[in-house]
């Protein structure tokens, strides 16, 4: 285990995937949705029940990003002594464009939750606006802490291995910066759920 905690505080399609990868590289455990996966379909999620689950998750891990963990980050920082917190953000078009791609209007309880409407899809403006807030809390509550946090825009080209290492503490590993590609995987993983049903299989 690392000897302090490191949170991604970007929205999901923020780059946060790609962000985790390099995290894993650098040695680090990191956690992501999957472990809220089965409350996407809830209808009584509260931000209590996935506070508690996260930092019971965080005694095995030692870093988190994606949904729900941007929305945490007050419990986080009073949870462990020392984080580092680093923060995507991106441009709100291609923000939303890559949501609205990726979600749709498929409903999750906790986009809900984070939203106050299920999916993107035909709710671009509320989820722009809790975007751009989400953005303007978090480096309101970390202005004066420049040794816990970082803020870097995906679009200027400030994601990458110099800039996190350097807040980190950590060697710049000799590799390229990682890129995932969610929507892609979760594209396979739909196809291959729905020949499993045809086929009569378990998912």
């Amino acid at each position: 285990m690392k000897s302090r905690k490191v949170f991604c505080l970007g929205f999901q399609k923020t780059g946060t995937s790609s962000l985790g990868k390099a995290l894993e590289e650098l040695g680090y455990s990191v956690a992501g949705y999957h472990p809220f996966r089965d409350l996407a379909d809830k209808t009584d999620v509260t931000w209590e029940a996935i506070s508690s689950r996260a930092c019971r998750i965080m005694e095995d891990h030692d870093a988190a990003q994606d949904t729900p963990w941007p929305l945490l980050y007050r419990t986080l920082d009073a949870a462990f002594s020392g984080a580092r917190f680093v923060h995507i953000t991106r441009d709100p078009d291609a923000w939303i464009n890559s949501a609205v791609k990726d979600f749709g209007r498929h409903p999750n309880a906790i986009h809900n939750l984070i939203y106050g409407c299920p999916y993107p899809g035909g709710n671009e403006k509320t989820w722009v606006d809790r975007y751009l807030r989400h953005n303007a809390e978090v480096k309101a509550y970390f202005a004066d802490r420049p040794d816990d946090f970082i803020s870097l825009d995906l679009n200027k080209g400030e994601v990458n291995w110099q800039n996190l290492c350097g807040f980190l503490g950590e060697p710049v590993p000799d590799a390229t910066w990682p890129h995932a590609n969610p929507y892609g995987v979760k594209q396979r993983q739909q196809r291959y759920r729905k020949v499993k049903k045809l086929l009569g299989l378990k998912p």
